[in-house]
C-alpha cells in the first residue's frame, strides 16, 4: 500500500479531545481557507440559502462566514470545548439541547437558528437526524478519519448529500512513510474509489 505505516494508525476520540484540551490544534486556522474562497462558486453553483455540512468542524471560522451569506450551517464535532469556543469567539448567543436519537449527544444552535453544531461522533449521525445537504466543506474531515474508517465515512457523506450537491474536499499530499498522521495522506485513487 502507498499509505506506508499509516494504514494501521488509529487516533482515538480521547486523543482528539486531548488535543483540544491541550490547545494542540495546529489544524485550526484563524483565517478562512483560501481554497474555499477560490472555489466558493463551485460549492454554491449559483444557488442561495443552501444547507452546508461541515464534517469534524472544530471551530472553523468558515461556518460563520457562510452563515452570514445566508446559508444554513450544520457541523459535527466530538469536542464540546471546540463547539463552545466557536460560539464565544464569534460572540454568537446559542442554546444547547440533547439529541434524542443519539445517546449523550448535544446540539448547539445559534439563537438566529442558522448554525447548528452537533457534539457527538460523526458516525452517530444519519440523514434521519440531520437531514440532507446541498453542499459539504470537507477541509479536515477525511484527512482526520482513521484510514480503516474511510469507507464508513465516505458512505455516510454520500448518504447525507442531495443528488445535486457540491462536495469540496481538501487533502494533503506528502510521503506517508515520513509522517504518521493525522492529517492522513489520502491518495487520489482512493478518493476516486470512495466517492466515485
Amino acid at each position: 500500500s502507498d499509505l506506508g505505516s499509516q494504514k494501521e494508525r488509529v487516533v482515538t476520540e480521547e486523543e482528539w479531545l486531548q488535543k483540544w484540551e491541550m490547545g494542540n490544534i495546529g489544524f485550526h486556522k484563524e483565517q478562512g481557507h483560501p481554497l474555499l474562497q477560490k472555489y466558493l462558486d463551485v460549492l454554491l453553483n449559483g444557488r442561495s440559502g443552501l444547507r452546508i455540512f461541515f464534517p469534524l468542524c472544530g471551530k472553523a471560522v468558515e461556518m460563520k462566514w457562510l452563515a452570514d451569506m445566508g446559508h444554513s450551517i450544520v457541523g459535527v464535532e466530538i469536542s464540546e470545548q471546540a463547539v463552545k469556543e466557536f460560539f464565544s469567539e464569534h460572540s454568537l448567543p446559542y442554546c444547547e439541547e440533547p439529541v434524542p436519537e443519539i445517546s449523550g449527544a448535544k446540539m448547539f444552535q445559534s439563537t438566529s437558528g442558522n448554525i447548528s453544531l452537533y457534539c457527538c461522533s460523526i458516525y452517530d449521525l444519519s440523514s434521519s437526524v440531520v437531514g440532507k445537504f446541498d453542499g459539504v466543506w470537507d477541509r479536515g474531515g477525511l484527512v482526520a478519519v482513521n484510514p480503516r474508517d474511510r469507507q464508513r465515512y465516505a458512505s455516510l457523506m454520500i448518504n447525507l448529500v442531495e443528488k445535486n450537491s457540491s462536495y469540496l474536499l481538501v487533502t494533503v499530499s506528502y510521503d506517508p512513510n515520513k509522517h504518521k498522521g493525522p492529517p492522513f495522506y489520502v491518495p487520489e485513487s482512493e478518493i476516486q474509489s470512495l466517492f466515485g
